[in-house]
């Protein structure tokens, strides 16, 4: 078993664009969740349609750099629709909504009749050439020892990483103004919050929809890095994900997310890296299969995750009161 070369694929994992991604998309639903208490297993349908509203765009001759901005407006416009029916149900019933919605939503885009617009089940491919096409990295290979990156990479990870930056700056403010105090204090108790005369429905409104558009950057990074967008990338496991990222670093905590996200795809790649090794070098006879791989390391995963909510519910940094959500 070749410790270093797993140990240089889980960090090449933990420092990526889908660690940078996945942490964009958990500073969005960390707003909603462990700011405001909203139970929105439907998150990954913001990530789509950012996605989608940007290729879309790119594909019908518009410039990727319009194609930003009209992805952040649909799924700002989703979090309307979404929110304005159903903000006013109990938490349960807002969690069945909305990943009712993420799934409608991405069958809506792979069948025939909206073929025409998002090239159904093949997707829309090779629509970002304007974004590499400004890569000021010089050609070659970055890195130290065996964690390397060629300049796509390096150039995809510094654009990353700096939205990231940005988004957690973002939230900082936001949650730190008298905003942010009022969604807390919606988390904690609601009625307590509309009995002084908070508006609770708008703020609640607000959230889904800013933490919606958090949640599109973070598939169109997706989808840039992968120079396509096709349906079936954006499945219910995308919001568990982010879920489980928040929960990792800490509900309701600023850096949460994105340590979380960090830890989540090292022991991800390093638990996929030795069971992959165990197993091609026979260490566990033929008990194992390839094919058992992903299973097992979802299994090893939920573990961990029920051990964590068990001991430390509030995450790596949070704290057991920023976990009280209001689900009555």
């Amino acid at each position: 078993m070749d410790v270093v070369k797993i140990l240089v694929d889980a960090t090449r994992a933990a420092v990526g664009i889908p660690a940078a991604a996945y942490a964009l998309s958990a500073i969005g639903l960390n707003l909603q969740f462990g700011y405001t208490g909203l139970l929105n297993f439907g998150h990954v349908a913001s990530m789509l349609v950012g996605a989608y509203g940007m290729a879309v765009t790119v594909d019908l001759g518009g410039s990727l750099w319009l194609g930003i901005p009209v992805g952040v407006a649909c799924a700002v416009l989703l979090g309307l629709l979404i929110g304005a029916p159903t903000l006013r149900l109990r938490a349960d019933y807002l969690a069945i909504v909305t990943i009712a919605v993420g799934e409608i939503l991405r069958l809506v885009v792979r069948s025939s009749l909206a073929a025409p617009l998002t090239k159904g089940i093949f997707g829309i491919q090779a629509f970002a050439d304007e974004f590499f096409a400004i890569n000021p990295i010089p050609e070659g290979h970055y890195g130290i020892g065996r964690l390397r990156f060629d300049q796509r990479g390096v150039w995809m990870m510094l654009v990353g990483w700096a939205v990231v930056l940005l988004a957690v700056l973002f939230i900082r403010k936001l949650t730190s103004s008298p905003w942010g105090r009022v969604v807390r204090a919606i988390r904690e108790d609601e009625d307590a919050a509309r009995s002084l005369g908070k508006n609770v429905f708008g703020y609640k409104l607000q959230s889904l929809m800013i933490g919606g558009a958090i949640g599109a950057l973070a598939g169109m990074l997706l989808a840039i890095d992968q120079q396509n967008v096709t349906p079936d990338n954006y499945i219910p496991l995308l919001t568990f994900y982010a879920f489980t990222i928040v929960i990792l670093g800490g509900p309701g905590t600023l850096w949460g997310p994105v340590i979380g996200s960090v830890v989540f795809w090292f022991v991800f790649e390093f638990l996929d890296g030795v069971m992959t090794s165990a197993v091609v070098d026979g260490w566990l006879g033929g008990a194992l299969e390839s094919t058992d791989i992903g299973p097992i390391r979802f299994f090893l995963f939920g573990l961990g995750l029920m051990w964590l909510m068990a001991f430390r519910p509030q995450g790596i940094f949070g704290r057991r009161e920023e976990m009280l959500i209001d689900a009555r």
